[in-house]
């Protein structure tokens, strides 16, 4: 027997037929009147099939769209088939992408197993590792092609980015350096005071600046500042596919873009990391001078007694290798940057974070190479 649910505004009436139930619609369906519910029409009842027909002069909006949504989301919960083929097209189509945008807009399953997780880390690490190897090759290729032929290298770029990254990079170098020498001082002033080697202070200063502090503070902050800028250039001009203009007229991206900045920072890092040592034991004689009454000759003389130009060579070349690391790190982020505004924002935290990661692995590298041949 045929049941029947009026309303209103919508009618409902539900059929039996076999494992079949037979859905029939009519009336006014309103979305600002109540709309009827699906549940209670199938409450003990257990179709298989779900069969729905319109009623000739039904006037309906999206609450009819809403309702028969609801019926087919029951259906899939249950296993049961949802036959549509005597419906409008008209209402159709719009159940179609009723569906789909409920589809895309549902939480994804992150329930993620661990060794699957770990999986997915090792194989986005091993891509990573692939990609940096590849950009350092062209990197080398284009650096021997330099070299073969000087003239063709973009010397008039690569003074621009020099003064951009070096002279430009003074003020914020010259603060952070001399914080770093004050706060080494003070630091090592706790420690020396007890043992009454006030004095040794400067040897203290003059080590950490020359052999680690000086190319590290310097590297890390040129690598928030320059880092980030040539990312954020190289991806905005991936945006606006500048890039492939240049491979369209067969002008390499790598020879007129990261090769002139690879090279100032190459060249201004080991200056900026000069200025730093010297900005950092002027700090440390200062807190020397002020807190434990050491004469500034007295520093600077005990000072030359430890500090020689091994050394300060040392600092030298990992302010030269961590500025080609900057350099690199800013350039590949940039050239892997999406075609976005965000995009171009995640190059930039990208470059930062891959430049600073990999600072420390090399000064650690370089610790350990150091300790061996006894440097």
């Amino acid at each position: 027997m045929p049941s029947l649910s009026e309303s209103p505004v919508a009618q409902i009436a539900t059929r039996q037929i076999g494992d079949a139930l037979e859905v029939s619609l009519g009336g006014v369906w309103s979305i600002r009147a109540e709309r009827p519910q699906w549940a209670p029409l199938v409450q003990g009842v257990a179709p298989r099939r779900l069969r729905f027909l319109l009623q000739d002069g039904t006037d309906w909006d999206s609450s009819l769209l809403l309702f028969l949504g609801s019926a087919q989301a029951w259906a899939r919960e249950q296993g049961a088939a949802c036959e549509l083929d005597r419906l409008p097209d008209k209402l159709r189509e719009l159940l179609g992408k009723l569906d789909s945008a409920q589809a895309a807009a549902a939480p994804a399953d992150r329930s993620v197993n661990f060794f699957t997780a770990v999986g997915a880390a090792a194989q986005h690490a091993w891509r990573q590792a692939g990609e940096i190897a590849a950009f350092v090759g062209e990197c080398t290729l284009s650096a021997m092609a330099m070299a073969r032929q000087p003239w063709r290298f973009r010397w008039r770029d690569c003074l621009s980015e020099m003064q951009q990254c070096g002279a430009m990079a003074l003020p914020i170098v010259s603060l952070i350096s001399f914080l770093v020498g004050v706060t080494l001082a003070y630091t090592g002033a706790i420690i020396l005071r007890q043992f009454g080697g006030d004095i040794w202070v400067a040897d203290l200063i003059g080590l950490s600046m020359t052999r680690e502090m000086g190319a590290m503070m310097t590297a890390i902050v040129l690598a928030g500042r320059t880092g980030a800028a040539f990312a954020a250039e190289i991806g905005n001009m991936k945006a606006n596919e500048e890039i492939d203009a240049l491979t369209t007229l067969g002008v390499s991206p790598v020879d007129f873009l990261v090769l002139p900045r690879m090279v100032a920072l190459a060249l201004m890092m080991p200056l900026l990391a000069l200025y730093s040592n010297c900005l950092g034991i002027l700090g440390g004689m200062l807190i020397a001078s002020s807190l434990l009454s050491i004469p500034p000759t007295a520093y600077f003389v005990e000072m030359q007694t430890i500090v020689d130009l091994s050394d300060i060579n040392t600092g030298l070349l990992k302010a030269a290798t961590f500025g080609l690391i900057v350099g690199m790190s800013g350039c590949l982020r940039g050239m892997q940057a999406d075609r976005s505004a965000a995009g171009v924002g995640q190059a930039a935290t990208s470059a930062v974070v891959t430049g600073i990661l990999l600072i420390i692995l090399a000064d650690s590298f370089y610790a350990v190479l150091f300790n061996a041949l006894g440097w």
